[in-house]
């Protein structure tokens, strides 16, 4: 099972978060049967929601959204307080060629355009409020990058991020999956950034490590050197979605009666798929009566 570790460091001056979420990469693969290249991009926001999402409060939801020119089109991911995560990206076989120093070319298959960060409290019982919503300029297309830019310049938080997937030719296609994040915070000491910066400058491949089966706390480890740290929060990752076959009914009852009666003049059923794990809802006959029955009541 994937964990996630929220902690501190260096006395307090410094906010971590590490999560090794190779099964979450795993699964969200196989449902959307992406691409290589979009598999490492959607792996790495995947990671980043979670890491940046670490301190959400119950009812909670923070959504990563990249908007881009790029032949990915888009790439959504949604985490909330419990650990769950789940994602999509627009074009999942989009595909380009490997980059100069013959890795996946995750910033080709981004491109240009706009990162965004979405708050949002009590919406799934109710408790509906205004989101906050932060967007900065794609600066990299690595996404790591863009995650430590939008930090910085929305949240005015200085933050190194790490995250990576390493992929493989059988399945189950992700063989590594992970990521840290450091946040440093009011009054750091500018020497203990100076000794993070070096250490991670000089750390071996994140992937690599987690192919060789580190922990989360591990990550934390390989991205301070010898800073101190302390574990505050441990808990359990996985991809979960929250659509279902009520959930699709009630969509479709939404269509109104006259949509409904075509569907099941037309087609004599209809077929949702939601976008965000690939599963697909079938209606026959019977559930679309049903639906105009409970619309005339």
């Amino acid at each position: 099972m994937d964990k996630l570790i929220h902690g501190v460091a260096a006395d307090g001056m410094v906010r971590v978060m590490a999560a090794v979420t190779t099964d979450i990469a795993t699964e969200v693969i196989r449902r959307h049967r992406t691409s290589p290249t979009a598999s490492a991009a959607l792996g790495r926001v995947l990671t980043g929601t979670l890491l940046l999402g670490s301190s959400l409060k119950d009812f909670d939801r923070l959504t990563v959204k990249i908007e881009c020119n790029g032949a990915v089109g888009g790439i959504v991911a949604e985490a909330d307080a419990t650990g769950n995560v789940r994602g999509y990206v627009k074009n999942s076989r989009a595909e380009v060629p490997f980059n100069n120093n013959g890795k996946f070319n995750v910033r080709g298959i981004i491109g240009e355009g706009m990162f965004y960060v979405i708050r949002e409290s009590g919406y799934d019982i109710g408790l509906y409020s205004e989101p906050y919503v932060g967007s900065v300029p794609i600066v990299s297309g690595e996404i790591a990058e863009d995650f430590a830019y939008y930090l910085a310049k929305s949240e005015q938080i200085p933050s190194a991020v790490l995250l990576g997937v390493l992929l493989q030719k059988s399945e189950p296609f992700v063989k590594a999956s992970g990521g840290v994040m450091l946040q440093m915070l009011p009054g750091a000491n500018p020497h203990i950034i100076t000794m993070i910066e070096d250490t991670i400058q000089h750390a071996p491949h994140l992937t690599s490590v987690i192919g060789n089966k580190a922990t989360s706390e591990d990550l934390v480890k390989l991205a301070l050197g010898e800073i101190n740290f302390k574990i505050l929060e441990e808990k359990e990752i996985k991809f979960a979605c929250t659509c279902s076959f009520d959930r699709a009914v009630s969509l479709i009852g939404s269509l109104g009666a006259s949509e409904v009666e075509s569907m099941l003049r037309e087609d004599k059923g209809a077929v949702m798929t939601c976008g965000f794990c690939n599963e697909t809802y079938r209606l026959d006959e019977a559930n679309l009566q049903e639906i105009l029955h409970e619309n005339l009541d």
